[in-house]
């Protein structure tokens, strides 16, 4: 694989809800980065489902998505991902048959296994009593999710004369997310690519992405191993402006790893905030996954995690308090990287 330039770029939006804004105004800031990102040239924009989490407003993807693709005109949308076990196979199938209908070749359904919740609103989403019960029937569920896109259930399924309709034309691309070995041996194994969550399990991406790899055979969908990564990073105008941006995401994670979810802090909260030593170890740790800096500190970032991984793609999230400053960074990000922008129709009304 070449170096820096020759790995696609891509945008995970968890829609931050930011301190003293709404979820509206947070629709709104996905709206523009969706449009810039095309611009840029990143390859595709992500949303992923998050339930029970006051500073996230991705909780609905396929809903996202339609509003999302319907504002561009190129860039790819989708998943990142659907969690597939909080969910019948049927319906997915048809809120994304119906987006590849709208979109042909724009849709990806990303697809996890865990609730992207806590275990109270994971019962509630899930209707039963043992709601993490249900994602040892992901290999099954899945099978049962593409005969449906592909109107391909076997003979003798119970399920085999119930069509998802719309039919799409094509299968949206299907990727599986992962932050453990499990999806990675089961994306080699059906041949499909793997999204890994650095962003959140860095000490697993190595050893995840071998065992990809080592497990991969080719299908239909897909002749050699893909990879992408979701990765944290901050760009900015100098290092120290960037880990000034960078820190209220690192108070929002603290927080939720206490108990206590919330919206992104401002940058002078995260600035003030009275850290315990215990705290401060935590978030040292957490930071040194992320790639925060001036163009030059991010490019040498990633330089290091190609390097250490191979990836084909990066998936980019950036949680900072400031519509323009995340934006900026994700232009910062795109001129480092040597990302070739792309002409687009003028964007839509949002």
């Amino acid at each position: 694989m070449g170096r820096v330039s020759d790995v696609a770029l891509s945008v995970l939006d968890l829609a931050p809800v930011v301190h003293g804004a709404t979820a509206a105004q947070a629709l709104q800031e996905s709206v523009l980065l969706a449009q810039l990102a095309e611009r840029l040239g990143y390859t595709r924009v992500w949303y992923a489902e998050h339930h029970n989490m006051p500073g996230i407003a991705s909780s609905a993807p396929p809903v996202l998505i339609a509003h999302i693709a319907a504002r561009t005109d190129r860039i790819r949308v989708g998943s990142g991902g659907v969690m597939l076990p909080n969910h019948s196979s049927l319906i997915v199938a048809e809120q994304f048959g119906m987006l590849e209908t709208l979109h042909p070749g724009r849709i990806d359904l990303g697809l996890g296994r865990a609730p992207g919740t806590d275990g109270p609103t994971a019962a509630a989403l899930r209707r039963t009593s043992d709601p993490f019960g249900l994602e040892d029937d992901f290999p099954d569920q899945l099978t049962e999710l593409r005969g449906f896109l592909q109107g391909s259930l076997p003979d003798g399924h119970p399920y085999r004369g119930v069509r998802a309709v719309p039919q799409p034309a094509h299968e949206p691309q299907i990727w599986l997310l992962g932050s453990s070995g499990f999806s990675a041996q089961l994306a080699g194994q059906l041949g499909l690519p793997f999204s890994f969550a650095h962003h959140f399990m860095a000490e697993n991406t190595e050893p995840a992405v071998r065992l990809y790899r080592s497990s991969f055979q080719a299908s239909e969908t897909l002749a050699a191993p893909r990879v992408s990564l979701g990765v944290n990073v901050v760009a900015a105008e100098d290092d120290a402006r960037a880990e000034y941006l960078a820190a209220p995401a690192n108070l929002q994670f603290l927080r939720l790893r206490q108990g206590r979810p919330g919206r992104l802090p401002t940058p002078e909260e995260a600035a003030s905030h009275p850290y315990s030593a215990a705290e401060r170890a935590f978030l040292e740790q957490r930071r040194a996954s992320q790639i925060v800096g001036g163009p030059d500190t991010v490019r040498r970032g990633i330089e290091e995690l190609l390097a250490r991984t191979n990836a084909n793609e990066l998936v980019i999230t950036t949680m900072v308090h400031d519509g323009e400053d995340r934006r900026r960074s994700y232009e910062l990000v795109a001129e480092a990287m040597d990302l070739a922008p792309r002409e687009v129709a003028p964007p839509a009304a949002a």
